[in-house]
């Protein structure tokens, strides 16, 4: 072998890799006109915010499904300060924890999807909305391809927080790898995304909506929260709580134990003997 030629090959492939590859800011200035902030009312009054991102078709956005689980309306805002309304569900994914949403707004650019596992070790970027602070983007890396709740999830070691939740998380090239999705609390630079491989579950030409907003009033951005105040919403403080109850309960199959339920304020105490089929 030549390695007079092999090696100018070599470096000529590593600096068209290089090349290809995007600074932080052409990534942001990339990503900006396709992210949004999902603001968020519930039946209870309570409102909120979360990201997403436009993909897939006109005037569809991709965002988390617990972001938008029991919203009865929603408005979206891009980083140019307009906001347009969401006018329902096309599709969800309760498991991925995805949805494609209707957004009235059909003159902006999609993302680009790479649907391919980056490596371990790869440079992410996530964008979003964290704590109510619009369209930040933190950096960090792909840190394991890992097994959670029955499906492959990226490890990121990007710092996220609630808000975030939907938003995209992008490689070096600025194209969307996952949809940002929860935080392990009590940890570290521990946060998890949905492949974006997984939205080829849904279907962005359904016409018939399986959720409607009403769309002719805006959510008051005044009073939002991050997405229901967790660092993963919803699902990660059900999923932390729900494994830790059935750790415990496990522990205590055939003894008697007392659960305390606190609901609205009010305190009710069942006192029970663990079934061994309770925490299968």
């Amino acid at each position: 072998m030549n390695l007079k030629f092999v090696l100018p090959a070599l470096l000529l492939l590593s600096w068209a890799a290089m090349a290809d590859s995007l600074k932080p800011e052409e990534i942001y200035q990339k990503l900006l006109p396709s992210v949004i902030t999902l603001q968020v009312e519930n039946a209870q009054g309570e409102k909120f915010v979360g990201s997403g991102f436009l993909a897939l078709e006109e005037g569809v956005a991709v965002t988390a499904w617990h972001v938008i689980s029991d919203a009865t309306r929603v408005s979206v805002k891009f980083a140019d300060d307009r906001t347009v309304a969401a006018c329902g569900v096309i599709d969800k994914d309760e498991k991925h924890d995805l949805a494609l949403i209707r957004l009235a707004a059909t003159d902006r650019p999609q993302v680009q999807i790479c649907a391919s596992n980056p490596p371990v070790g790869a440079r992410a970027y996530a964008i979003g909305t964290p704590k109510g602070f619009e369209f930040s983007i933190t950096d960090g890396l792909i840190s394991q391809i890992q097994q959670v709740d029955g499906f492959t999830q990226y490890q990121v070691s990007c710092p996220i927080s609630g808000g975030n939740s939907g938003g995209p998380v992008v490689n070096e090239h600025g194209e969307v790898v996952g949809v940002t999705c929860w935080t392990k609390k009590d940890a570290q630079s521990l946060s998890f995304a949905t492949p974006v491989s997984f939205l080829a579950c849904l279907n962005p030409k359904q016409t018939q909506l399986c959720m409607q907003w009403p769309t002719n009033t805006p959510v008051a951005a005044a009073t939002l929260r991050a997405d229901k105040e967790t660092g993963s919403p919803t699902r990660a403080r059900s999923l932390d709580s729900v494994r830790e109850l059935k750790g415990l309960l496990k522990k205590s199959v055939g003894h008697e134990v007392t659960v305390v339920v606190i609901d609205h304020g009010q305190e009710r105490r069942f006192t029970i003997v663990v079934p061994d089929d309770l925490v299968k």
